[in-house]
């Protein structure tokens, strides 16, 4: 079963945290992303650039609307997802568990139902 873990904090600058604060969890980071791929369950992972980089559209009534900024504004924020192949939820909170971002926000276990791979969409699981 696929899941996303998705990773939701607040920002570094919205919370003071400063580069050396930081440190510490890259490295972090960096064992974790290690750690799923030699289990052979990562899949594809991402760090998202801070929420003001973000560029939302939207088509409503044959009108494009492009705006900048997140569609929703939050206090926390999505900053990452770990997409992986795992065979359920129990496992999927277990490595949920493990995520250093769990020590300063959540993680979201949101399992794939439909998924293009190889020229069509099919259903996961």
């Amino acid at each position: 079963m696929r899941y996303s873990l998705l990773l939701i904090n607040q920002e570094a600058q919205d919370a003071g945290v400063t580069e050396e604060d930081m440190a510490p969890f890259r490295v972090a980071f960096d064992e974790y992303g290690k750690a799923l791929e030699a289990a052979g369950v990562l899949l594809a992972a991402e760090i998202l650039e801070p929420a003001a980089a973000t560029t939302t559209v939207t088509l409503r009534g044959g009108s494009l609307q492009v705006q900048d900024g997140p569609f929703a504004d939050t206090k926390e924020k999505l900053a990452g997802v770990f997409l992986v192949d795992l065979p359920d939820l129990d496992a999927a909170i277990a490595w949920a568990e493990r995520c250093p971002g769990a020590q300063y926000g959540v993680l979201e276990i949101r399992p794939s139902a439909i998924s293009f791979a190889e020229g069509q969409w099919r259903p996961v699981g």
